[in-house]
């Protein structure tokens, strides 16, 4: 079968794990990042000097360059990919691309060059990334001082995806700013969808993640290997505390490691020129990228994805298949409640016996800050190129179940021409199904739609509540820090539970009857 000369491949990968307890040996956070790619260069069959070659470096944001509770203290390049093309001795030509933050974004950017690769605008391309979080910490746990910091002549560089804040001014207010605070929330929601007490889905997240601790243990990557079981995972303890109700330490993405990856995507006429072996190549068949309603606040409901639905419906048409046909799966892990609601959206059996990682998920494998599913990517191919023509499907998600991106591989040669979709056709579905009305200011008898209680290990801090009015319009609270009232909602029901709501001092506060 002749294969057109710009349909896209992956020809190499490449992947770091880091474990160095004298920080002043660790890789900073680009030289771990620079190892990856010569691993993925070498991976080709072709070595560095591909490097000469490159059309795009892209590397994804850093962890530090993304949120404030990962903010460095030693500094930073102030043109990140550049640093890294220095090291690789890279095309001085090559566009250089430094990513908006999202976990979603290896699997959108491997996308978005597919389809530039499809319609001769380049030829090869490197994506790439890295976090250095375990000797960052460690160094200020030690009071040792780094030096990161890195001055680049060329100050030019683009930034792809969206650069905006997961949360509104009032989500703020109430502590809704981050994953750690959001992601429970959406589990709660979907506790209550299934219809378990709390007792019943803590088992069940536990039964989840304990088959992902399984898959890490045997990976030789793997951050954590450690076989843990449900209980294991399940109960609250000292080494196993809550961090936001209803997720445990062990039911939250490992961030703070040291782990790099890297892809290197082609042409097949590039390919063929380079001589790369066509046991290296990997084919995306299918792949799609959406977003749900940006803020938590606009969503129709918290247990479920309408952007995850749309992307698997554009990915696997465009593919021509459907997830019967698919041998290999890795679904974005930050928590349970990323992997409950991918499994929902595709009919996936939670207990599918194809496994629904291929790495050992974010909390086990680890979960290098944007950079997660680079390394899935990478350990897709690996498999990929051992089982010629089977398929395998990765998903990548952003923000708080609301980016969504996805991939279908193999080594199979596509049947047609690689073509895009334009994803703004079917975005504009996902955007038409509003939820409810929303108020910043909420007065009067509500009750609570989901629920969180954030702890700092050894006690709870503050809970906040997403609730309804009695006319139905949605608001976001926090609750009196009452602890006795904060340890009573992390083991009785408060869904649904009824109270009154005021607004004092421009917080909403909510009081349960």
């Amino acid at each position: 079968m002749k294969i057109n000369n710009n349909t896209p491949i992956l020809v190499g990968c490449g992947q770091v794990t880091q474990k160095e307890e004298n920080v002043e040996m660790a890789l900073s956070p680009i030289d771990l990042t620079a190892k990856a790619c010569l691993n993925a260069s070498i991976d080709t069959s072709i070595g560095k000097k591909l490097f000469e070659q490159l059309d795009i470096i892209l590397l994804i944001r850093s962890f530090s360059d993304t949120s404030w509770r990962f903010k460095c203290p030693f500094g930073s390049p102030d043109n990140p990919p550049q640093s890294l093309a220095n090291r690789l001795n890279a095309n001085s030509k090559a566009k250089l691309i430094y990513s908006f933050p999202g976990g979603n974004m290896p699997q959108w950017s491997v996308n978005k060059i597919s389809d530039m690769i499809a319609n001769g605008k380049i030829e090869l391309a490197l994506v790439a990334g890295g976090e250095a979080l375990y000797t960052q910490k460690n160094a200020q746990r030690n009071n040792i001082i780094l030096n990161w910091t890195e001055k680049n002549h060329n100050k030019n560089y683009v930034s792809w995806g969206i650069n905006k804040p997961g949360w509104t001014k009032v989500e703020e207010q109430h502590h809704m700013n981050g994953a750690i605070y959001a992601y429970p929330l959406i589990e709660n929601a979907i506790r209550g969808n299934l219809g378990h007490n709390i007792k019943e889905h803590m088992n069940y997240m536990g039964n989840i993640f304990s088959k992902f601790s399984a898959t890490a243990s045997k990976n030789p990557l793997a951050d954590r290997k450690n076989k843990y079981s449900a209980k294991d995972i399940a109960l609250v303890s000292q080494s196993n505390p809550f961090i936001g109700f209803p997720y445990t330490k062990l039911m939250n993405a490992n961030a703070f490691i040291d782990q790099s990856a890297a892809l290197i995507l082609t042409s097949v006429g590039k390919a063929k020129e380079l001589h790369i072996p066509e046991e290296k190549w990997v084919y995306l068949h299918g792949c799609a990228d959406a977003y749900d309603h940006w803020y938590m606040s606009d969503r129709i409901n918290y247990f479920a994805s309408p952007a995850m639905s749309v992307v698997a419906r554009e990915a696997f048409e465009m593919a021509n298949s459907d997830i019967s046909e698919i041998s290999y799966i890795d679904l974005y892990s930050c928590f349970p409640s990323a992997v409950e609601i991918a499994c929902k959206e595709m009919n996936i059996d939670i207990n599918d016996q194809r496994n629904l990682t291929i790495t050992g998920g974010l909390p086990y494998f680890g979960g290098p800050g944007n950079n997660y599913v680079t390394h899935s990517i990478a350990e897709m191919m690996n498999i990929l190129r051992k089982n010629p023509g089977k398929k395998g499907m990765i998903t990548a998600n952003g923000n708080y179940i609301t980016k969504q991106s996805m991939g279908i591989y193999s080594t199979e040669p596509l049947k047609n021409n690689f073509k895009l979709k334009d994803s703004n056709i079917y975005q504009k579905s996902i955007n038409q199904n509003k939820g409810p009305k929303f108020t910043n200011v909420a007065e009067g008898r509500a009750n609570i739609e989901t629920y969180t209680v954030m702890f700092n290990r050894e006690e709870p801090l503050f809970a906040i509540i997403y609730g309804r009015l009695e006319n139905g319009t949605r608001f976001i609270a926090n609750t009196p820090n009452n602890k006795d009232l904060l340890n009573d909602m992390t083991k009785s029901e408060y869904l649904n539970k009824k109270g009154f709501v005021n607004n004092r001092n421009s917080k909403n506060i909510f009081e349960p009857i």
